[in-house]
């Protein structure tokens, strides 16, 4: 019987992850490179871990994940977001956990763009009555 593998897709900002699982020991393979040379330093890792440390499942399963666009950080989210809804997929029962910290929800937040006639997107030029 073939390995049963999971799918789901997260995204933050502009980017998009592509997220695939499956039972195993805890490898995990980002645009194929390694998580510690794709995501450097120590904190970009641990919000990628953190649905799995949520749920006590920290080595029991094989990632292989496709990222693009945005930055490093709304990478991190959008590869945090998708293992969330992977782990969902695997087992409904970790939804409630999931959820309640907030993982579930994607994080629309972006960039506002700039306005024609002003200096950036919220910042006004200065009034002058005379």
């Amino acid at each position: 019987m073939a390995e049963r593998r999971y799918y789901a897709t997260g995204k933050r900002k502009t980017a998009i992850a592509r997220v695939w699982m499956k039972e195993g020991s805890g490898r995990w393979v980002i645009n194929k490179g390694d998580v510690r040379t794709y995501f450097p330093g120590d904190s970009l890792v641990r919000i990628i871990e953190q649905p799995l440390n949520l749920v006590g499942k920290n080595d029991a399963f094989d990632f292989y994940i496709n990222v693009r666009g945005g930055g490093i950080a709304g990478q991190a989210g959008a590869v945090k977001h998708g293992i969330s809804k992977v782990l969902v997929e695997y087992d409904e029962e970790f939804r409630p956990i999931l959820k309640k910290a907030g993982f579930l929800t994607r994080d629309a937040r972006v960039k506002e763009r700039k306005k024609y006639g002003q200096p950036g997107a919220r910042k006004r030029f200065q009034y002058s009555k005379r």
